[in-house]
């Protein structure tokens, strides 16, 4: 599959990527690299790698990572409960051999190992890497290194197809030198213009035209506010999907009717707070709202 083939596919699977990030994916699939893929939260990063899933016909795999995460969560534990009902079931019979308790049979695979041991080639996500510890992000250089993980009472388990590995981050910390060196890299920015009018009309097709244009430019210009946390492209679906869901054709001109709508974009008190009427007016009109005086 071509990069061209590839971007149609990814399209056809709901995904509409930029000419570079269809080029990184191609280079981690043909090159079977990881992809590192930073950028805010909210660009669409996470939604790579479930439609990369769904193009390529695999299985998708997630992990997410959190503070404290562990190998337990991450990538296997043995299933205690099976192996002492096993040592119950021969107290009477013969006695089991350690090698017999720690068997495949007695584990229990995780995401990292069932994306290794899985049958047929999947797409393992490895969402957020960055909120995991140090100490778990040193665990992955293994697996993303060799496609192999180490369990002391088994040995190696070596992959049986490697996955194709899409990691995530939002950047809430710096990611160590040897992770970036085994991955691929790409930084997901918010969608221009055309980019994020595309992805809206795909996802919402009965969504009037122009209440598309209007809003998804009115989502443009207010990112370039001085805002705490600016509106993804989940946001901007959301406010086309309840502007539709209001029978509005394009983007009301009255700025107190837009303003009640925009729970849907702002997220935090302050942004709330701070996004007067007449601020508004100057995003709908397509005026710069820095000259504007805020009310309190």
């Amino acid at each position: 599959m071509n990069e061209q083939a590839l971007s149609e596919t990814l399209r056809t699977a709901g995904y509409i990527a930029d000419e570079g990030l269809v080029t990184t994916l191609w280079f981690s699939q043909a090159l079977e690299r990881p992809l590192l893929l930073e950028g805010d939260a909210g660009v669409g990063k996470t939604a790579v790698a479930g439609a990369l899933a769904k193009a390529l016909a695999r299985r998708l795999i997630r992990l997410q990572c959190y503070e404290g995460l562990d190998l337990q969560q991450a990538a296997y534990e043995w299933n205690y409960a099976r192996q002492l009902l096993a040592i119950r079931l021969h107290e009477h019979g013969t006695a089991m051999a350690e090698r017999d308790l720690f068997a495949l049979d007695y584990l229990l695979e995780r995401p990292l190992l069932a994306a290794l041991t899985s049958d047929v080639p999947a797409v393992l996500l490895i969402d957020e890497v960055d909120r995991a510890d140090e100490a778990f992000e040193a665990y992955l250089l293994e697996a993303l290194a060799d496609w192999q993980i180490t369990i002391p009472e088994l040995g190696r388990v070596v992959a049986r197809h490697i996955p194709l590995v899409v990691l995530t981050s939002n950047r809430t910390r710096e990611l160590s030198d040897a992770l970036r060196r085994r991955c691929l890299y790409y930084y997901v920015d918010y969608p221009t213009l055309e980019r994020e009018t595309a992805i809206v009309r795909a996802t919402l097709p009965d969504a009037a035209s122009q209440l598309v244009e209007d809003a998804v430019a009115f989502v443009q210009r207010l990112r370039k506010e001085d805002l705490e946390k600016n509106p993804g492209i989940a946001e901007t679906l959301d406010w086309v999907r309840a502007l539709h869901k209001l029978e509005l054709r394009a983007l009301p001109e009255d700025p107190d009717t837009v303003l009640r709508t925009l729970i849907c974009l702002l997220k935090t008190h302050d942004d709330r707070f701070q996004m007067s009427g007449e601020r508004v007016r100057a995003l709908v009109e397509g005026r710069r709202s820095g000259a504007v005086a805020v009310s309190a």
